[in-house]
């Protein structure tokens, strides 16, 4: 393979409330921290990973891109992320919804989704 994701970068305002955060909903660490950027990943040879870098400016658009997130209990792993310091956010998904729409503690949306065991399940 020529090419392949080596990781997401995420402009932050607060980098180390990030990193936590993030650390904790996937079962992550921290690999490596600077006063401007901070990594998470399952293992350091493990990719891809996310990278925290500092910005002056909060959000003020919803996300062009986001995670989805699949878990064995979505109700359960929903729970778990609030009590994180997430948020539930209506971005016009719809009561019948199959995922949960969430916000990160700087308002990153994301999604978990249903258990999954394929990317066409």
């Amino acid at each position: 393979m020529a090419v392949r994701m080596y990781q997401l970068t995420v402009d932050s305002h607060d980098l180390p409330a990030q990193a936590r955060f993030w650390s904790r909903v996937l079962d992550w660490r921290i690999l490596f921290e600077s006063e401007d950027e901070i990594v998470i990943g399952a293992d350091a040879l493990a990719l891809p990973g996310m990278c925290f870098i500092a910005v002056p400016e909060g959000k003020t658009v919803k996300n062009r891109l986001h995670l989805d997130l699949t878990p064995d209990d979505q109700a359960a792993e929903v729970e778990r992320i609030l009590a994180l310091g997430a948020r539930r956010i209506d971005v016009g998904q719809g009561a019948d919804a199959t995922w949960v729409t969430l916000a990160d503690p700087e308002g990153n949306e994301f999604c978990v989704l249903r258990a999954k065991t394929s990317l066409t399940d």
